[in-house]
């Protein structure tokens, strides 16, 4: 069951990469870290974001599909009808 959320998670990334994306993901502490930048690459466990260099001090952050699914990470695909979330629903 997991690993099938984990494979479809991954392909509904895969037709967005190259597109800019919204994150949300916790910073721990009550923290919501915020960023933006464009899906780059995706790999069998881990999708790789190039962040915008003006919002943040690093160049790439790289999260699991698990994060996903877990709801510990918010990815929001933009495009130009408006704002598409990945998610996993049952």
């Amino acid at each position: 069951m997991a690993k099938n959320a984990l494979s479809e998670i991954k392909r509904s990334l895969e037709a967005h990469v190259g597109s800019k994306i919204r994150l949300r993901a916790n910073g721990g502490r009550r923290k919501t870290i915020e960023r933006t930048g464009v899906l780059e690459e995706i790999y069998p466990s881990v999708f790789i974001v190039k962040l915008d260099q003006e919002e943040s001090a690093f160049k790439r952050v790289s999260y699991s599909y698990a994060d996903i699914l877990t709801e510990s990470v918010e990815v929001h695909v933009c495009n130009d009808e408006g704002q598409v979330r990945i998610t996993y629903i049952q």
